[in-house]
């Protein structure tokens, strides 16, 4: 397994519509686990998989607080099947949009029919943090980050700032 580079914001592939997984291999399932390293070095506890480079439709997810008791999911072309009219406000960030936290209101619960790490057919029925984390790294999948939730002058400030902070990394 390795550790991959995340992409930041601004990058035109985090924008990119991720397709979809014809079968779940061996090169899915490696795809995974380097997801899932990647991810844990962040430290975070969603990944998809076009946040590192690659448009597919993959994401892993870790949403357990325990460093001993790692909880790994994997989910390969997800699709919300049923989503509660009821909301729910969490604050987000992201591994994309570093340092950057908004209160993003969604569906406080949803099911999702997706294939697990060996292409088996499953249905989660989620309610609360992972129910946040599950939409927010489906939007990923559809080139949607989660300050694109935000007012048109929250979203331009923390891009702006994102900008700076590549320029300077690239000048040192």
């Amino acid at each position: 397994m390795s550790v991959k580079t995340i992409l930041t914001e601004p990058n035109k592939l985090l924008r990119q519509v991720s397709k979809p997984v014809d079968s779940v291999s061996d090169k899915e399932r490696e795809l995974m686990d380097d997801m899932l390293d990647t991810m844990y070095d962040a430290p975070g506890i969603g990944l998809a998989a076009i946040q590192i480079g690659v448009p597919k439709r993959i994401i892993v997810m870790d949403v357990s607080r325990d460093e001993d008791k790692k909880k790994p999911m994997y989910f390969v072309n997800p699709v919300i099947k049923n989503k509660n009219k009821e909301k729910a406000k969490y604050e987000e960030g992201c591994l994309s949009v570093p340092d950057q936290f908004a209160e993003i209101e969604r569906p406080n619960a949803c099911e999702i029919e997706y294939l697990d790490y060996h292409g088996k057919k499953q249905l989660l029925k989620a309610d609360g943090l992972l129910a946040t984390c599950i939409q927010h790294e489906m939007d990923h999948l559809e080139g949607i980050l989660f300050i694109d939730y935000l007012s048109k002058l929250k979203k331009s400030m923390i891009i702006k700032k994102l900008s700076k902070v590549k320029v300077n990394r690239k000048i040192l």
